[in-house]
């Protein structure tokens, strides 16, 4: 029988709403109670106890880079990494390869959740169906349209969530079409379409951006380009990568105040140096060198990002001024929302609470990550905070 863990939380963000000393009742993967009963507790957790970070893009960590890797041993790795930062919830990416590397890293995820390993919630496939011209440090070499290998991945069943990220003006409407009828969730990215094009993948089932500003054509006077499209878009959501390198800080306030609410979401785009010292790793036939948090390939394009999760909310609320309610938001419930296909519209919603997973964190006064719990069981601690009583 599954044991009863009472946790005496000081102070909890549910999502919606602050409470102060509530106890926390888990059993198995939920939280099935709520209580104030204080004095019988297996522990407590001081600080702010908040929903766990969702992450939809996320190349790597822990030193290693899932194309380079892409096996069931690398999944627990770069999970293990990222969880110190707050993320239960990932969803490791495959950056523009051979096929054979992206049937690989999916048999790797399908053998991951069949193991039930914790975090892992599907893949994302960024590229190769891509523009040349907008391919960032993708590889040139492995750009291609979809071939029937491709579409024997996108249709597996098991390999839970699928994000696709392609170019509209390399995959033919009709083949959105399809992607979207499978249940894939398709975002535009390193992409050099116009608004036009842009707008027609919209109408034919694509539903996000990856990595807004970046590797997309920009605004211009009489050209709104795929960044234009993105911001202006009242369903589609976009990822943002909030590191202070990726994107201007007058630009990441301009995207949240032309999105409605919860059509932004923080993706980190992580790369190796996540939860390491390391600074530099290979990178297909490049070598990228980590220079003042920045990515740097030997060919001169930012190659992903080194930052983590818990980091992009802290920069949000303290160096973007943003409430503390929607910079934790913005890192788990909206990827969340999208994923899940909910509306961009939707509002606050509360996350934690009797019949919802286990899956929260738990940070100190400056935002650092005290303790991490996925589905009931604690994978991260420093045990600063947490006083077993």
């Amino acid at each position: 029988m599954t044991q009863k863990v009472r946790l005496h939380v000081r102070k909890l963000f549910d999502g919606q709403a602050y409470h102060s000393d509530q106890v926390l009742v888990i059993e198995g993967r939920n939280i099935i109670a709520m209580d104030q009963d204080t004095s019988q507790v297996d522990t407590v957790l001081n600080g702010l106890v908040a929903p766990g970070f969702v992450d939809l893009q996320v190349n790597g960590g822990g030193g290693v880079l899932f194309n380079a890797q892409p096996n069931v041993a690398s999944l627990k790795i770069i999970f293990a990494a990222h969880a110190k930062f707050g993320t239960t919830g990932l969803m490791p990416t495959v950056i523009t390869d051979d096929i054979i590397t992206m049937e690989k890293a999916a048999d790797a995820v399908a053998e991951g959740i069949s193991q039930n390993l914790p975090g892992i919630l599907g893949i994302h496939f960024e590229g190769p169906h891509i523009s040349t011209r907008k391919k960032g440090a993708h590889s040139q070499q492995y750009i291609r349209p979809i071939t029937d290998r491709e579409w024997a991945l996108f249709k597996r069943k098991d390999l839970g969530k699928i994000i696709v990220t392609l170019a509209p003006e390399m995959v033919p409407d009709e083949q959105i079409k399809a992607l979207v009828s499978l249940g894939v969730k398709v975002c535009i990215g390193h992409s050099n379409a116009d608004a036009v094009t842009t707008n027609k993948a919209l109408e034919s089932g694509a539903s996000g951006f990856t990595h807004l500003f970046n590797a997309m054509s920009p605004i211009s006077a009489r050209e709104p380009g795929v960044t234009g499209v993105a911001l202006t878009s009242e369903v589609a959501r976009c990822g943002l990568i909030v590191d202070g390198h990726h994107v201007d800080d007058l630009n990441i306030r301009l995207a949240l105040k032309a999105k409605p609410t919860g059509g932004i979401f923080l993706v980190t785009d992580a790369m190796p140096p996540v939860g390491t010292d390391a600074k530099e790793f290979e990178f297909f036939d490049r070598h990228v060198t980590v220079k003042d948090g920045r990515l740097i390939s030997t060919t001169g394009e930012l190659a992903g990002a080194a930052i983590d999760m818990a980091s992009s909310v802290r920069y949000c609320h303290f160096k973007l001024g943003i409430c503390l309610d929607e910079s934790i938001r913005l890192a788990s419930q909206y990827p969340k929302d999208y994923l899940s296909g909910s509306p961009v519209k939707s509002g606050s919603t509360v996350q934690l609470a009797p019949g919802m997973l286990a899956n929260f964190i738990q940070l100190d006064e400056q935002l650092v990550v005290q303790s991490t719990w996925v589905n009931g069981n604690k994978v991260f601690s420093t045990e600063t905070m947490a006083n077993e009583v």
